[in-house]
């Protein structure tokens, strides 16, 4: 259990107190089934670590074991960029020993809070904050802010994992062995899914390497793996599309002959629907290519619903969709509803 002395974890409690109020004013005092519920804490013993998206809560998972007990607050099909915390989220920061988030403003108005939460002396981290800033992109739109949707390459995201361990190792170094071991096989992992998307990816014909999409939540996966990439709303889902945007991109679509557009988990698919017809009017036919992952991952569960499996879904419907070549079942033959611990 954690190692904060009472008085201290009593001064804590106040300081969040203040917190709190803020949260609320967030929330709108709003219950929902999209957060904590939908992320279910888990049943090992040992300190509390709140983790905000999917992505970040299945690594920490891995890395923390049974070590800690990990509640991810923004849950299956939530977009993180619209997320308002609930009561509960609210309990769970309030009384957490660790607390990461992603950062680069992804959690958007929750990122005031988590700050005020690090200066009540809990150990808070942005994930993201090892990767270099020349790596980041900086589009136009996003008025001065990076792209937040660096998981989207595996590469990068693997730096992610390097922050966990360290934070988990700095506020429990008795099992530090073990958070090291976790992490390197955790980022072998990784990296071997880096090389199956490599290897199908490329299989595609360099003319269909065109990923058309509901937001740019992709433009990170675009750069690794040489595609352009073409979201309709831009970098955050509170943009709205319009109607020069869906002509522009039809455009696209018609003059390259590209023959499948990609929705999303997250966002409605409103305006890929437009794209289509926009398509169709002009004569040439373009089909949906499947529903990728983007701001969160899969089922709870299931092996799309970790991170691994989430990008292995993406590379492997993208490929295919394209006119690639890639397995039906993904890398590890697991895509398709898996669930995970079970043959």
């Amino acid at each position: 259990m954690s190692s904060i002395p009472i008085a201290a974890r009593q001064t804590r409690c106040i300081f969040l107190a203040c917190t709190c109020i803020a949260l609320n004013v967030l929330a709108g005092c709003q219950q929902s089934a999209s957060s904590s519920d939908a992320q279910s804490t888990d049943t090992t013993s040992g300190y509390r670590i709140v983790t905000t998206t999917g992505m970040i809560t299945d690594l920490t998972r891995q890395i923390a074991a049974e070590h800690a007990n990990v509640t991810g607050l923004i849950g299956t099909g939530i977009d993180p960029h619209l997320y308002a915390p609930t009561r509960t989220d609210i309990r769970s920061i309030m009384t957490a020993d660790v607390l990461l988030y992603s950062g680069l403003l992804l959690e958007g108005k929750m990122t005031d809070a988590f700050e005020r939460v690090a200066e009540s002396g809990t150990p808070t981290r942005a994930v993201t904050e090892h990767i270099d800033e020349s790596f980041l992109l900086t589009p136009p739109e996003f008025l001065g802010h990076p792209d937040p949707h660096v998981w989207m390459d595996p590469a990068a995201w693997t730096k992610a994992a390097e922050v966990i361990a360290d934070t988990l190792i700095e506020h429990d170094p008795s099992a530090a062995d073990s958070y090291t071991q976790n992490t390197e096989g955790l980022i072998d992992n990784i990296n071997l899914l880096d090389q199956y998307a490599e290897r199908v990816l490329s299989t595609v014909p360099e003319s269909q390497r065109v990923l058309v999409t509901a937001h740019d939540a992709f433009n990170y996966f675009g750069r690794r793996y040489g595609y352009e990439v073409v979201g309709i709303q831009g970098i955050s889902t509170e943009s709205e599309a319009g109607v020069r945007d869906i002509e522009r991109i039809v455009d696209l679509l018609v003059e390259r002959q590209i023959k499948a557009v990609f929705v999303e988990t997250t966002v409605s698919e409103r305006n890929i629907r437009a794209l289509i017809a926009g398509a169709k009017a002009r004569g040439h036919t373009v089909v949906i290519g499947g529903n990728l992952f983007s701001d969160a991952m899969g089922e709870a569960g299931t092996y799309e619903g970790t991170y691994i499996g989430m990008i292995d879904h993406n590379v492997t419907t993208i490929a295919r969709a394209l006119g690639g070549i890639a397995p039906e079942k993904g890398m590890s033959g697991k895509l398709g509803g898996h669930k995970e611990g079970s043959p």
